[in-house]
């Protein structure tokens, strides 16, 4: 029905019908959060929320972008004069920028894309930390990929839409959201080693435990988090020079407390620390879901949610209160997942103990005054793909 929607709105916005219709999926990422950038291990999944893409070829170098959540506007860009941030002064340049700038960025990888009609139909919550940006970027990639048969595999297209954000839009983001999107299976999560994108899809069948695993996107995004994601970033590189290795990755756990010792900077040591752990507990998930233990999964994710609030400092009272109530209410585990500030949290439940959990969770933020969370399940779902 969304492709339906997508490809009808198309031909309202731009008098034709599309050529086709791609989709892009947002994520939840399980375990792995700050790592990606450090070349480190993160193991996200595909969620059934989409960004479509409506999209038809251009031969007259102008790019056109329409988006249903939009002003109703339609953006009309010249390739030629796609330029990236540095050369804006820094303006992100609004929504446009994430789907101009995967364009931008084939044409820099050497594809002289003449440019497209784009209208865009998502299902992906915006701000709530589930990756609408990548999902956004990743879907236009598969589109131009496709309109103009240029036979990009997924991980390469998941590069390319990094490179529009990192470069383009200015936002230092790491690569695993992009991989999630082009690259998940259906009921499966992403073990992604981050260096090399060396992938395993790991069967992800909390129903067969007994389990599930909800998303609580507590409707919230504080300003604070506005440069914060650079600025840990910029720490966390510090970090790996002050200790001579290429990325944090290669600090090994067992020498953590050595490391950390070499380190005069208190801000930068919780960074190192958060990353190191962070690594170690995404290959204890793995373990843990390869021996058929997904219960034991949940402590792992309180450990995660700790270092992502003491160590890292990005979480907020929201989310605190997200894992505190969960927990309270009988939940496996909890942690927020992506940048922090606000967003999402995910929790470890017994399918018996979902419904109650997710009342603990709503009451909590009712006492507190908070606008109500949403909550849903996150179901395993599909990579990138053309789907009309």
């Amino acid at each position: 029905m969304s492709a339906e929607r997508a490809a009808t709105a198309f031909a309202e916005v731009y008098g034709t019908p599309p050529t086709g219709v791609w989709a892009a999926p947002g994520r939840v990422n399980l375990i792995g959060e700050y790592t990606d950038f450090n070349d480190g291990f993160v193991m996200p999944l595909a969620l059934p929320h989409t960004t479509h893409a409506a999209a038809s070829p251009r031969t007259d170098g102008v790019l056109r972008l329409h988006s249903a959540d939009g002003d109703g506007k339609v953006v009309e860009l010249r390739t030629d004069d796609l330029a990236p941030a540095r050369t804006r002064g820094g303006d992100g340049g609004g929504w446009a920028a994430y789907p101009a700038g995967v364009l931008w960025a084939l044409r820099e990888a050497g594809h002289p894309l003449p440019g497209a009609d784009l209208h865009y139909e998502s299902t992906v919550p915006t701000g709530a930390g589930l990756s609408s940006s990548a999902a956004l970027e990743v879907a236009t990639a598969l589109a131009l990929d496709d309109l103009y048969g240029l036979g990009i595999e997924a991980p390469r297209l998941a590069r390319i839409a990094q490179h529009a954000e990192n470069d383009f839009v200015g936002v230092p983001c790491g690569i695993m959201d992009q991989m999630a999107a082009a690259c998940c299976a259906e009921g499966h999560a992403l073990y992604l080693d981050t260096r090399d994108l060396t992938q395993r899809h790991v069967p992800f069948d909390l129903a067969a435990h007994g389990l599930t695993l909800l998303v609580v996107d507590t409707r919230v995004k504080h300003e604070l988090g506005d440069g914060a994601y650079a600025r840990r970033r910029a720490g966390c590189e510090a970090g790996a020079r002050a200790l001579g290795v290429r990325a944090l990755r290669d600090v090994p756990y067992e020498q953590l407390p050595d490391a950390l010792d070499q380190l005069d900077d208190d801000t930068i040591r919780r960074y190192v620390r958060h990353v190191v752990t962070e690594d170690h507990r995404v290959e204890q998930v793995i373990a843990l879901l390869d021996a058929g233990y997904a219960r034991a999964v949940g402590p792992v994710l309180n450990a995660g949610h700790a270092s992502l609030r003491d160590d890292l400092g990005v979480s907020c009272a929201e989310l605190d209160l997200v894992v505190e109530a969960a927990c309270d209410a009988g939940a496996l585990g909890a942690r927020m997942t992506g940048g922090g500030f606000g967003g999402s949290a995910v929790v470890l439940a017994a399918e018996s103990d979902a419904e109650a959990v997710t009342k603990a969770v709503r009451d909590a933020f009712a006492t507190a005054g908070y606008r109500a969370p949403r909550v849903f399940p996150a179901v395993p779902s599909g990579g990138a793909r053309r789907v009309a």
